[in-house]
């Protein structure tokens, strides 16, 4: 199996993150001859009950306008990249609230092999890429590749990290990154802790590394002990250390009131990475 389709995040606010996401989703679909799709979301203005009534309501039409418009420009600016770069692509562009935009967001991703989101950024006015990134992990079921808010390359797989604790999740993401992990010159897998689940072999790590090398990778493992840190900081450690081009891990977290709390290793994960990650749930 391979990558044909791919669906990513088109933001709607001119920045440089926004733009190199494209780039790199650009140059993935390229690697694998596959179609991208581009999806700008414009948001509906919204306004606090309670001041519902003193805003007049051309003042709310405007926005709305401006939101569609934001939308549109950014579509079009994608559409005029993916053209440049030779890649076959649809633009789409969807009026929603801020509240609806999740949904909509999972509803799109359901249908495509890959979706690509990015990282918050520091300066970010709403939480949009953080519930974007909720909504394509826990409710699309698809794998999830988050680009961070610095990267400005185009996507390199040739060394790739697979962060192995033995569970459902991280069996998720290891078969869903398949596809990229055929790519890669060199496979490591990520052994943190001592109590990781072995089944065939007595050795953590080791019956995932006979899978893929059975799909002709070249694999290696790396154990390590429990971490003196966080676990998602030895993690993103070791892949500097390594210089790995991409994380493949399992995206963690447990529902609370019909919403979804991110798992600490992938929260961390998502608010320090430097390189791309794909999660999967």
């Amino acid at each position: 199996m391979t990558i044909k389709d791919i669906l990513v995040h088109v933001e709607t606010e001119d920045g440089d993150s926004g733009n190199a996401r494209i780039a790199y989703s650009l140059s993935l679909a390229s690697r694998f001859d596959a179609h991208l799709s581009g999806l700008a979301l414009a948001l509906q203005p919204t306004m606090p009950p309670m001041v519902m009534g003193e805003v007049p309501g051309t003042l709310l039409e405007s926005q709305r306008k401006a939101s569609i418009d934001a939308a549109n420009r950014a579509g079009d600016g994608f559409a005029a990249a993916a053209e440049r770069a030779g890649v076959a692509f649809d633009r789409r562009v969807v009026e929603c609230s801020e509240s609806a935009a999740s949904s909509v967001f999972a509803s799109h991703s359901r249908t495509t092999d890959l979706v690509v989101a990015g990282q918050s950024a520091p300066d970010d006015s709403i939480a949009l890429h953080e519930m974007l990134i909720e909504a394509a992990l826990f409710d699309s079921g698809r794998p999830l590749l988050i680009v961070p808010y610095i990267e400005r390359a185009e996507a390199r797989l040739d060394r790739v990290l697979v962060a192995w604790d033995g569970g459902r999740e991280a069996a998720r993401a290891a078969h869903d990154a398949l596809p990229l992990l055929a790519k890669a010159q060199n496979v490591e897998i990520l052994v943190i802790g001592q109590d990781i689940p072995a089944a065939a072999s007595q050795e953590p790590g080791a019956d995932l590394a006979l899978n893929l090398a059975r799909h002709n990778l070249n694999v290696t493992v790396k154990r390590m002990g429990s971490p003196s840190s966080s676990a998602s900081d030895a993690i993103l450690s070791y892949a500097f250390d390594v210089g790995a081009d991409l994380i493949v891990m399992g995206g963690y977290g447990h529902s609370r009131l019909r919403q979804f709390v991110m798992g600490g290793a992938t929260r961390g994960i998502l608010e320090s990475m430097t390189v791309p990650v794909l999660m999967s749930h």
